[in-house]
């Protein structure tokens, strides 16, 4: 939710007012934290100095307070993996996701996929362009976050990306929407952040 761009603060107000179920992230942990920010690339670290300076001690606690792990009537979220959610690996490959499954209780696992495949049979790609179907052969899939749209990194949208879930039909489909990537861009500047974070937003990466 936070950690990368210049509204964490109007962002967590947001998704506090709403109630809703939410997973930690990990600049979300390192955000709420005093915890150094060793293996941080240079621009990440700058605003995750910067985000803590923004956000009240109360924010900063709610932060603190979320789950590595939330299960929600029939599916499972998570922002890293099942089996080291407070490791916060990524999952690459098919090897990394079957790792989740031995601990997901659910018939559906949500979490942060990063793929950089661009074939037409990729499914984050047919995820991006379709309602994909429940099935056995499809237990986990890639969703967005409020402080970058990373599924995008498939196909360099640089949309706004979310999921819905339809718990009875069991559809997944992944709609996109404009929004006015130049001003996020001048706030990103105004605040003194990395450039490298204004200019990511119009590749959607």
């Amino acid at each position: 939710m936070v950690g990368y761009n210049a509204n964490p603060k109007e962002c967590l107000d947001i998704v506090r007012a709403m109630n809703i179920p939410c997973v930690k992230g990990n600049h979300d942990e390192y955000c709420s934290t005093e915890e150094h920010l060793d293996g941080f690339n240079p621009a990440a670290a700058e605003a995750v100095n910067w985000t803590r300076k923004q956000l009240t001690d109360g924010d900063r606690q709610w932060l603190r307070d979320l789950k590595y792990t939330r299960m929600v009537t029939s599916f499972t979220l998570v922002h890293a993996t099942l089996d080291g959610p407070q490791r916060w690996g990524y999952v690459f490959d098919k090897l990394a996701a079957a790792a989740s499954f031995t601990y997901q209780k659910h018939g559906r696992l949500f979490f942060l996929v990063i793929r950089t495949c661009r074939s037409p049979s990729c499914a984050t790609r047919r995820c991006a362009e379709a309602r994909i179907p429940n099935s056995k052969s499809s237990r986990a899939k890639s969703i967005s976050s409020m402080s970058g749209p990373w599924v995008n990194r498939a196909t360099n949208n640089p949309k706004s990306a979310y999921v819905v879930y339809d718990v009875h039909e069991g559809t997944i489909e992944l709609r996109r929407l404009d929004y006015d990537i130049a001003t996020a861009q001048k706030k990103i500047l105004a605040a003194g952040l990395p450039e490298r974070l204004a200019e990511r937003l119009a590749y959607g990466r």
